[in-house]
């Protein structure tokens, strides 16, 4: 993860001092960074306090990320309740504070992709279910992953024609190792929320498992019932582009081939090598 230069880490630290105080929370403990310093986490006692870095112009969307999952999804999804929030703006730059409940649990993952076995027990794999199939009942508000980007992304990516169709449930948008705790469920980061492809979450986390065989393998059989469907299929190649796109950005190296290799057993046709980093056409 690239760490923030030296003046976006004091400008983000004044900034989350600032929304501490507002709110009425001390904060211990070490910073957890956001990539290159766009967003600062730490934890208040029970509360964990997070400020990100936004345009002076940026304003919270109805039914958009932290406070939109807080109002619209279902109760029995397990993630940080959302105890307060504060907008401002200063400096040039925008900044949004969300105030939620601080998760004892760690993350399964420091990082996205695995690298090993977590071990997670069964009862882990119940409730992700669960959560996912409770989650598809929520009104998503926003489409996180829009019909023009699949249709550039699809033949840059996967060296594969667009789907003409997309069949969209409500789901996380950003399923993966590091967004998700355990061994008890927890899943964070609501920033992405929305309409996605059917089997889009299931599939980045397939994505970021393939590392770890017997993770894989273990999603291929729990969301079988999605990821075997044409809709589903179509779900799962929209995340592996999104995952070959950040690939071509610099991002896991190590993924490179699985991510290619797996793309070929869903299409039969291998990427194209060097794909440029920004969608085109």
């Amino acid at each position: 993860m690239q760490l923030p230069d030296e003046p976006t880490r004091t400008r983000m630290e004044d900034a989350h001092a600032t929304a501490a105080a507002h709110l009425g929370v001390t904060c211990t403990g070490r910073p957890a960074w956001g990539f290159a310093g766009s967003t600062i986490g730490r934890r208040a006692g029970t509360l964990w306090l997070r400020v990100a870095s936004t345009s002076p112009s940026s304003t919270r969307k109805r039914g958009h990320g932290i406070t939109g999952a807080d109002a619209l999804v279902p109760e029995d999804v397990p993630r940080p309740r959302l105890r307060g929030v504060l907008d401002w703006t200063g400096g040039g730059h925008g900044y949004q504070a969300d105030l939620l409940d601080y998760v004892t649990d760690p993350v399964v993952s420091d990082h996205p992709d695995l690298a090993t076995d977590p071990g997670l027990p069964d009862s882990w794999w119940r409730s992700l279910r669960s959560a996912v199939e409770s989650l598809a009942t929520a009104q998503g508000m926003r489409t996180t992953v829009r019909d023009a980007w699949i249709e550039r992304a699809f033949p840059q990516y996967l060296g594969v024609p667009a789907p003409r169709t997309v069949e969209r449930v409500t789901g996380h948008g950003d399923f993966h190792w590091a967004n998700l705790n355990g061994p008890t469920l927890t899943i964070l980061d609501w920033e992405r929320w929305g309409l996605v492809p059917i089997g889009f979450d299931a599939g980045m986390l397939h994505a970021n498992s393939l590392r770890v065989p017997a993770v894989a393998a273990r999603i291929r059989q729990d969301f079988a019932a999605v990821l075997a469907t044409p809709a589903g299929r179509i779900g799962e190649l929209t995340a592996l582009a999104e995952m070959l796109q950040a690939v071509a950005r610099g991002w896991y190296p190590l993924l490179a081939g699985p991510l290619a290799d797996r793309a070929r057993e869903l299409t039969g046709v291998t990427p194209p090598q060097d794909a440029a980093p920004e969608v085109t056409g």
